[in-house]
């Protein structure tokens, strides 16, 4: 009895909470459609409060801090959109013009043939999407094979046997490929320098030698920390120091 009234406890919070969300991000579309930028960011800070997240969500508030020329911040949700919905187009073309706007222009060290296949077939997908395209191959597997001692016709048998081992094949390879995005995914760090202007060092530490200046809005992969002190890596391979408090990582939620 105690167990079912936890159970029906909980769902009405969901239920509340659920519905407290969708009031506010009503209201924060009504701002934002009035140009009152500052108060719908109020309004999706909130929901983000809530515990609620979703490419939608960042998405928008990213275009809100677009609007006040606030690139750090709308870069930084831009990105963080794009993990959650990895390589959509109006996600990609907003952030675009967020990062024309950069003081920063960062050349990219070339990419190896290894990397250009990656990027071409592996990064176009997240590891969960080649995780669900793996479960529904081994569904359809499934599916084959059982056709195949169910059919009587031998051209049908062989049509079924063909879909199994194609199924099973691609299942493979999806699942090979998703743990390959994961584990890309675990070793990169990536974050957004918040600062207008930063100074990277050799050191962690303010006294050390001053190698390069960074701006706000530039993306880097964090490599490691050190008491209040990050160690960067941008996109030319150059790396340094920067204090934590003055960039925000991209995959806390």
């Amino acid at each position: 009895m105690m167990k079912k009234s936890i159970v029906i406890l909980v769902l009405l919070f969901a239920c509340t909470l659920s519905a407290q969300n969708e009031v506010l991000f009503s209201r924060a579309t009504d701002s934002y459609n009035t140009g009152d930028y500052g108060k719908a960011i109020e309004y999706y800070q909130k929901i983000i409060a809530n515990g609620k997240h979703s490419a939608e969500l960042y998405f928008n508030m990213a275009n809100a801090y677009y609007k006040r020329d606030e690139i750090g911040p709308s870069i930084y949700y831009y990105e963080k959109a794009l993990l959650l919905k990895p390589n959509d187009p109006e996600i990609l073309n907003n952030l675009g013009y967020a990062q024309n706007m950069r003081l920063d222009a960062i050349d990219k060290m070339p990419e190896s043939a290894m990397e250009r296949f990656y990027n071409a077939i592996i990064g176009k997908f997240s590891f969960d999407q080649w995780a669900y395209f793996g479960v529904s191959m081994t569904i359809l597997f499934v599916l084959a094979y059982l056709a195949y001692y169910l059919f009587n016709s031998a051209l049908k048998k062989r049509i079924s046997f063909i879909v199994s081992m194609a199924s099973i094949l691609l299942c493979v390879v999806s699942i090979s490929f998703a743990y390959m995005q994961y584990d890309a995914f675990n070793s990169n760090n990536p974050a957004i320098i918040f600062e207008r202007e930063v100074a990277i060092t050799s050191e962690p530490n303010q006294r050390s030698e001053r190698i390069f200046t960074l701006h706000e809005g530039t993306k880097v992969n964090v490599l490691e920390e050190l008491n209040d002190w990050m160690k960067i890596k941008i996109a030319d391979g150059q790396t340094g120091w920067v204090p934590s408090e003055n960039l925000k990582l991209l995959k806390i939620f």
